[in-house]
Parts: structure tokens; sequence; C-alpha cells
């Protein structure tokens, strides 16, 4: 992991009807480039409110953003560089999608920036093979399944090229095989150079695939490499999570003489037969 590409330093945020009680009054994030940091947290504690913020969707009332080392002006250039930069894709798909088919739908944004016709159509035809969804190119969008619908959003958010991708749950309301076959496209885009920015109620799925984990609950209770993070009982109680059971199954293990000290904690159920046989 680099240096910081994205970070929020002293952001406060409160909506309207509640200004006098902020989501946030003074938090600082940092996002490193190349990694996947998860943001974890309870329902209203802040984590959307937060990728808003830092993709440019929201406005702080007070501190500053920096995207790779330089302060994010909040007038229309400023704003307009941040968003190339940092896209966000929001839970719910249907919030995004708004074509009539799924090759105008992610050709939006490239066009809207001004391309030329040609980088346009290269850009979309990468999104969806990144996405796996090439066959749909000229389906309707109101046609396609939700875990369709959330990859035609996340193929618009890549045809922009961003150097930082957010994802607000990104697995919300997929099956298993879905999330598991979405993982794998994110894991592709992560080897690719993509810097990754997810919140997620899914402690496990943090342990298993994030690189460092903030824990936030209007304020950041902990920070720090996920699988130490997610190991402290004291901070998950904080937080309002329940413990990732690979933690749960290292002690086991370890107690059991089955995994030595110093080994990591498992993360899939595959690592786990792998080591008892099973």
């Amino acid at each position: 992991m680099g240096a910081a590409v994205l970070s929020g330093h002293s952001l406060r945020f409160g909506y309207e009807a509640a200004r006098s009680v902020p989501v946030f009054a003074s938090l600082d994030v940092e996002v490193r480039r190349g990694e996947v940091l998860a943001v974890l947290g309870p329902n209203g504690g802040g984590k959307t409110t937060l990728l808003r913020v830092l993709s440019g969707s929201l406005t702080p009332q007070a501190g500053t953003v920096r995207l790779a080392g330089d302060d994010v002006r909040w007038n229309r250039r400023g704003v307009d560089r941040l968003r190339r930069s940092v896209q966000l894709v929001f839970q719910d798909p249907d919030d995004q999608l708004f074509s009539a088919s799924v090759h105008q739908d992610v050709s939006f944004g490239p066009l809207n920036q001004g391309l030329d016709p040609g980088t346009v159509r290269e850009r979309v035809a990468w999104a969806l093979e990144a996405l796996e969804i090439a066959a749909l190119t000229e389906q309707p969008t109101h046609l396609l399944s939700y875990g369709q619908r959330k990859r035609v959003a996340l193929a618009g958010a890549l045809a922009m090229r961003p150097s930082v991708l957010v994802l607000d749950e990104p697995t919300a309301g997929l099956d298993p095989a879905g999330v598991e076959s979405l993982l794998r496209t994110l894991e592709g885009l992560r080897a690719a150079g993509t810097t990754l920015l997810v919140s997620t109620h899914d402690v496990d799925l943090a342990h298993r695939w994030a690189d460092r984990a903030l824990l936030l609950d209007r304020e950041v209770l902990g920070v720090g490499p996920v699988r130490e993070v997610l190991a402290d009982p004291s901070l998950l109680a904080a937080a309002r999570l329940r413990p990732a059971w690979g933690p749960a199954v290292g002690r086991a293990l370890r107690e059991a003489g089955l995994r030595a000290a110093e080994a990591p904690d498992p993360s899939t159920p595959e690592e786990v037969a792998g080591i008892t046989g099973g």
C-alpha cells in the first residue's frame, strides 16, 4: 500500500434538520493507494455520509478533503475533479440507473466528460467486460435482475476510470453466489490498481477481504489492519458489531493444536476445511 490517495481532515457534516447535532464533528480518515479500506459501524453511525462527503456528493461544513495530497476546492471545478477521480456506487442500483439500456447508462459518464466517441466505446466495452456483463449491452435496464443492475451501476462508475472506487454495501441483496462473483470481479479491479473504499455491516466479509478496517459511530472508534481491529472485542462492542467468525475459529484451532500460534486466522470455510482435513 502506498501514500494516501484520498483523505479527510477534521470533517464535520450535519443534515439540515439536525445541524446542531452533526453526524460527525471532527473526523479524520485516510485511504491509501491500492488498498481495500472497509468502513464498519451501526446504522446511523455515519458510514454512508462519510462516503458521500469523500466522493463529493455532499459538501463538508468544516474540514478538508484531499485528493492525492491536494486540498479539494468546493467550487465547480474542484468538485468535478474530485468526482472524476472518486466514483461512488450506491447500495441500491435503482438510485443510480436511469437510462433505457445498459449501454446508454454505462456510457453516460464518459459522454458527459466530453470524450470522443471512440474513447467512450472503448471505456464502455472495457467496463462491461470487467463486470462480466458484455452480453447485456443492449438490454433494457428495467428488465435486469437485481444482481445484474448492481453490476451495471458498477460498470458505469468504472467507465469513468476512477482512481478510487467507493462502494456503499456492495454485497447487500446478493445471494452467496452473487457475492462470490462480485468479489472476484472487485479483486481483479484491485489487482489492476483500483483503490477501494467500502462500507459494510458484514464483519466476515471485511475480515476476509479488506486490508484495513475503520470502525465508525459518529467518530472513529478504531482503525488499523483488519485482522487486528476485528479481533478486538472492546472495539467491536463499541461499534455494536458482532465478532467475525475467523478470529473465533482461529482461536479454537490453536487451542486444539491444529494451528500454529503465529498463523493468521482463517477467512473462509475452505481454509478451515484444509486445516482440519474436512
